[in-house]
């Protein structure tokens, strides 16, 4: 993981499994091999992406990643000139299982915290990991204190 832990949240092996972290949100064109393009962009510096999504709208294709090192993403994206800002989220290492959201969305739900978007990323007997946007992380980061994911590595 990334980020800074913002909760007492531990796994069985005593890890921290809530982060606060960086997503990268970048505007590519509506063509045919632009995320190629940066991804290729990105590997070429050794930046790692953890988790992506993709949406579209009018303007663009929106890739939101988590990617380390932030500093090489940042440089390959000015350098490249392409369209992009930062926001903040919550990183999530559960297992990959059955139920790990619902629990999530449950403690944020019971906390009035809206989730703007979630997803992750994760292959059967690892941990996943999962991005989370809220209207209020702080909120968030609150609400899931204490969470239980006991197996999550």
């Amino acid at each position: 993981m990334t980020g800074l832990p913002v909760t007492d949240s531990k796994n069985a092996m005593g890890q921290s499994i809530v982060f606060l972290d960086t997503q990268f949100c970048v505007g590519l064109e509506h063509r045919p091999g632009m995320l190629t393009q940066l991804c290729k962009l990105l590997r070429d510096e050794g930046v790692n992406i953890e988790a992506l999504f993709v949406s579209n709208d009018a303007e663009a294709a929106w890739v939101n990643f988590v990617g380390t090192p932030h500093d090489k993403v940042k440089e390959v994206l000015d350098a490249q000139a392409y369209r992009w800002f930062t926001e903040s989220v919550l990183t999530i290492r559960a297992d990959n299982r059955p139920g790990e959201i619902e629990s999530i969305a449950a403690r944020l739900a019971d906390a009035c915290v809206n989730i703007n978007y979630i997803y992750g990323s994760g292959a059967p007997g690892y941990p996943s990991k999962i991005v989370l946007g809220a209207d209020d992380l702080d909120a968030a980061a609150r609400a899931l204190e204490g969470l239980d994911l006991s197996s999550a590595s």
